[in-house]
């Protein structure tokens, strides 16, 4: 914008100097002109008295010789009676011209070489017509004009340059709060809920910061409330939660009862979490550190022994790959934990019992792939299952299991996809970037997808001769 109106004031200034100062220029020479010329006119007219006089050549020459000696001045007396015609100084003019000026009897230009010739008729005491010849040079009719010129230029670049500061200044005062409102409004993306916009500036952009600034305070006012709502919600959940670990502690001993245990353990301090994290005012906006995240193998074994006696129970076969050695990556450990529940969780929940399931790690350079399949029926419409809070329809399904699984792919700039499983279901395929400059592809794939455009070289510790159990 800025750049525009230097633009716009620069040419509109320039059209105005061009539109005045050119035809005041050519006022200027023809007025010049008109001065050399009047000049020429007055010196003719200090001889006339003389010849009216007399024509003897010597007073005419001392007459003419006080009109100065740059007067270029020349008299033509024709003979007569007798007498002879007289000239007196240089003739520049032709004979063609000063005899049609006799004849005609009134005042003619003749163009001569470097200049022009002022041709004055004055009739003399016989009735003669003699003519006074001046010469004007070239020098003489543009003197002055150059000078005039040079002014004109510069008083014009003064108007432009004068013009192109005051449009700048202009352009940088509409600018500043422009850019201001495009800072606040990337700070605000950025999760800085404090980030306002100075109100001040163009009308326009001074409502339009006021806009701003109110839409920043709702915001702020609509992210509390609903912080309040998720940990009033959270803590309602403690008095179920007080009689299920009661009861869980009236089962007595075995494997059963011990898993019923800790899952409501588990559920305890996820709630707890959860009020925590509600009550925080501070967005988490921030990367990870270089310390942050969790060893995902670990976490893999820990919920497949979790999730295996129910397994068990159900008949369920189960594969688990690619964790036998640790693999790092830029996501806590509860937030993996809670995907894994969520995708596992489905799995139980959407396919029939005796259905084989398994869970694969494939550590790469800068990613690592979590692929959770099944052997069930496949979902048929995988883009409406990523959908948060469509579900499939079923008992218990909300729709947020999957994107709770999205949100913790993305917040490393990675993506999840849905696909067909070699066991014949469907495959949830978490990748998760590493580094977190490069984004894997959006959008649905399939298993050959992932392979095509993968950032980096992933390398497989699949075990593929690993049997399910």
């Amino acid at each position: 914008m800025r750049w525009a109106l230097v633009k716009v004031s620069l040419a509109v200034t320039a059209m105005v100097v061009v539109a005045f100062a050119v035809p005041l220029g050519l006022v200027i020479r023809e007025m010049a002109r008109d001065r050399a010329f009047s000049d020429a006119e007055r010196d003719a007219a200090e001889i006339a008295p003389a010849l009216s006089i007399t024509t003897d050549r010597a007073q005419l020459e001392r007459v003419v010789a006080s009109a100065g000696p740059t007067a270029g001045m020349a008299v033509h007396i024709p003979g007569g009676d007798g007498s002879r015609a007289v000239q007196i100084g240089r003739q520049r003019a032709a004979d063609a011209d000063i005899a049609a000026t006799r004849e005609a009897g009134r005042a003619a230009t003749a163009e001569v070489r470097d200049g022009s010739a002022l041709l004055q008729p004055v009739a003399l005491s016989s009735g003669r017509i003699a003519v006074v010849e001046v010469f004007i040079p070239d020098t003489a009719v543009a003197k002055g004009v150059g000078t005039a010129w040079a002014v004109l230029a510069g008083v014009g670049l003064a108007l432009i340059v004068g013009s192109v500061a005051v449009a700048d200044r202009l352009g940088a005062r509409m600018v500043r709060p422009a850019q201001r409102l495009v800072d606040g409004a990337r700070e605000l993306g950025e999760g800085r809920l404090g980030a306002r916009v100075p109100e001040n500036g163009p009308r326009e952009l001074r409502l339009a910061a006021v806009a701003f600034n109110s839409m920043a305070d709702q915001v702020v006012q609509l992210l509390a409330n609903e912080r309040e709502l998720a940990a009033d919600l959270s803590h309602r959940l403690r008095t179920p939660l007080t009689v299920l670990r009661l009861n869980a502690a009236s089962l007595g001993e075995g494997p059963a009862a011990e898993q019923t245990r800790a899952a409501v353990a588990q559920l305890e301090r996820e709630v707890d979490t959860i009020i925590r994290t509600a009550r925080d005012a501070r967005p988490q906006t921030a990367a990870a550190g270089p310390g942050a995240g969790c060893d995902a193998a670990e976490v893999v074994r820990e919920r497949m022994e979790f999730w295996s006696a129910l397994a068990e129970d159900e008949g369920r076969k189960v594969r688990t790959a690619g964790v036998d050695r640790p693999v790092r990556i830029p996501v806590a450990r509860a937030d993996l934990a809670a995907a894994l529940d969520a995708l596992l969780g489905n799995v139980f929940r959407h396919t029939s019992e005796g259905t084989a399931f398994a869970v694969d790690v494939h550590n790469g350079e800068d990613a690592v792939i979590v692929l959770v399949s099944d052997a069930g029926p496949g979902i048929p419409d995988p883009e409406s299952a990523m959908a948060r809070g469509r579900g499939s329809g079923s008992d218990g399904s909300t729709g947020l299991g999957l994107d709770i699984v999205r949100r913790l792919a993305e917040s490393t700039g990675g993506d999840v996809r849905i696909g067909s499983s070699v066991l014949g279901g469907t495959e949830v395929r978490i990748w998760i970037q590493l580094d977190g400059r490069r984004t894997a592809p959006r959008g649905r794939g399939h298993r050959g997808s992932v392979r095509r455009r993968r950032p980096g070289r992933v390398r497989s510790v699949l075990n593929r001769s690993r049997p399910l159990r």
